[in-house]
């Protein structure tokens, strides 16, 4: 029983971190009908930035974070004023095929900045664990669990009261209608950018001190794309159950299935969970089905 609680809070903290960077997808599939490739090397650069400021120049915690989060919103407008918005009216393959070539070039440039070895931050939460019953958690855990969950509450009401989230949510909905009603839809594709990569950067920080930094922490971003597509391409709470969900089942398998069959599942996990709910629920957990009428 205390295993499984281990590896519960194990699960439920990776989870949460996959929660916040399938956000990222879900901001930029309802906005633009495109899957953004780069969110990865989003989370990578995140990560290496955040590194960079804490281990190299000795910025403390809260500043460098707060850095790191205006570099990666300013870098998401960037990118999405330089190489996004010219597709915009053109089919959405182009764009899709645009964010595969953005993923390859900011790889590049990450590879060419800090190479390819791993780094590890500096114990910035302590390392004395805390005993929650049977559970011993380390302090990395807990505080990734507060910045999730804190984060996740702040979006939420941001998509619900704020002006700018309204406008969001409403041309996710119909972009003529929003652009009828003066919203700037422009501003509202750079502003989903930046929140994309702003999520995904805080992933890139919170896996970086759990497992540390190197160019393979970009593959998150394929493993959590199985997530936005099960909880549903176009709905932010199915993509915050999913990546619980997807979390501890990966979690799980590795904890338990691992030693029986005497292989690793815990990479392909989510990716069959994902075929064997698409097989009955084709728009995802949470997604709205779509009615074409011919």
């Amino acid at each position: 029983m205390d295993f499984f609680l281990q590896i519960l809070v194990s699960g439920f903290v990776v989870g949460g971190i996959y929660s916040l960077v399938a956000l990222g997808f879900v901001l930029i599939y309802k906005s633009s009908d495109a899957i953004n490739f780069a969110q990865g090397e989003f989370l990578l650069i995140g990560a290496y930035v955040s590194l960079t400021l804490i281990a190299t120049y000795h910025i403390p915690l809260i500043p460098a974070l707060l850095l790191t989060l205006i570099f990666s919103a300013v870098l998401g407008f960037v990118i999405e004023r330089l190489v996004l918005r010219p597709f915009i009216g053109e089919p959405v393959i182009s764009m899709i095929m645009a964010t595969i070539g953005l993923s390859s070039l900011l790889a590049g440039i990450v590879h060419i900045i800090w190479g390819t070895q791993t780094r590890v931050f500096p114990p910035l939460f302590g390392s004395d664990s805390v005993s929650l019953g049977p559970v011993v958690i380390s302090p990395i855990y807990l505080w990734s669990l507060f910045v999730i969950f804190l984060l996740l509450i702040v979006f939420s009401l941001f998509f619900k009261y704020s002006k700018m989230g309204v406008a969001m949510r409403a041309t996710a909905d119909d972009q003529q209608a929003a652009l009828s009603m003066g919203i700037s839809v422009k501003r509202v594709f750079a502003v989903t950018w930046a929140i994309a990569a702003i999520v995904a950067a805080v992933g890139g920080f919170l896996l970086g001190n759990i497992n540390g930094v190197n160019a393979s922490l970009s593959v998150i971003g394929l493993k959590v794309l199985p997530v936005a597509l099960l909880g549903g391409l176009d709905s932010i709470p199915g993509a915050i159950i999913a990546g619980f969900l997807i979390g501890v089942l990966e979690s799980l398998a590795s904890g338990y299935l691992a030693p029986l069959v005497g292989v690793n599942l815990k990479e392909v996990v989510p990716f069959i969970i994902l075929v064997l709910v698409l097989m009955f629920k084709p728009y995802g957990l949470f997604g709205k089905k779509e009615i074409e009428r011919v």
